[in-house]
């Protein structure tokens, strides 16, 4: 297979379901963001010394290649295949994961600042991008039928996974975490 096609020398690439279009489409931004975010996960998973954790990365990026090619099949000429679909199993497996760290850590009552560990830190790079995606796909849902709600639960709940993760990992790691400070003046 080659690497390159020359099919997008023009500024268009070609949805499932065959329909071209271009490159800064809104349809674009939604699954390429997702691609970044999945990016960030491997650049998180150097960092992550738990192999649990690690793990479970793996399985977020795996969900991740099926959210973005749910989001680049153009529902009005084709079904979303089997392949392309988040079940309620794979929100259930989050949800899992947030409560089982959850439980290990300390309440909070203030906003939290990116930092600490560097774990920490591109666990909050990839909470950040994962509302970006999250963002990306309800401008496109505005725009275009699509009628699943398991890929924006499942973004949703994502974030809230790194949130979870990057203090978890400035714990595990005995640092403390950075709390903003409400200055009045």
């Amino acid at each position: 297979m080659k690497i390159y096609t020359k099919t997008g020398d023009k500024g268009t690439t070609g949805l499932i379901g065959g329909t071209r279009v271009a490159k800064n489409h809104i349809r674009l931004d939604a699954y390429g963001t997702i691609d970044e975010l999945s990016g960030f996960i491997g650049l998180l998973k150097t960092e992550i010394e738990e192999k649990e954790t690690s793990g479970f990365l793996d399985f977020i990026q795996q969900k991740l290649f099926v959210i973005g090619s749910y989001l680049a099949t153009d529902t009005e000429r084709t079904d979303v295949l089997p392949e392309s679909r988040i079940w309620g199993n794979d929100i259930a497996l989050i949800e899992q994961q947030i409560d089982r760290m959850d439980e290990e850590l300390p309440p909070v009552n203030d906003f939290i600042l990116p930092g600490g560990t560097k774990s920490a830190a591109l666990s909050h790079v990839c909470r950040s991008v994962c509302r970006r995606a999250e963002r990306c796909m309800t401008s496109l849902s505005e725009h275009f039928s699509l009628q699943d709600e398991n890929p924006f639960v499942f973004i949703n709940r994502l974030s809230d996974y790194f949130y979870i993760l990057a203090r978890k990992e400035n714990q595990d790691h005995s640092v403390d975490e950075i709390f903003w400070q409400k200055v009045c003046k």
